[in-house]
């Protein structure tokens, strides 16, 4: 996967979390693989 090396990895997950980008593969995650992500931030 070509996310495992990128060195800005985090800040894109982080951007597409903010933004709540609801399509492709952000930071290494997918859109249902981001979702999860927000549901645990959220409590």
């Amino acid at each position: 996967m070509i996310c495992a090396s990128c060195p800005v990895r985090r800040p894109c997950l982080d951007y597409a979390i903010r933004i709540r980008e609801p399509h492709g593969i952000w930071g290494g995650l997918n859109e249902l693989e981001r979702k999860q992500v927000i549901a645990q931030r959220a409590g």
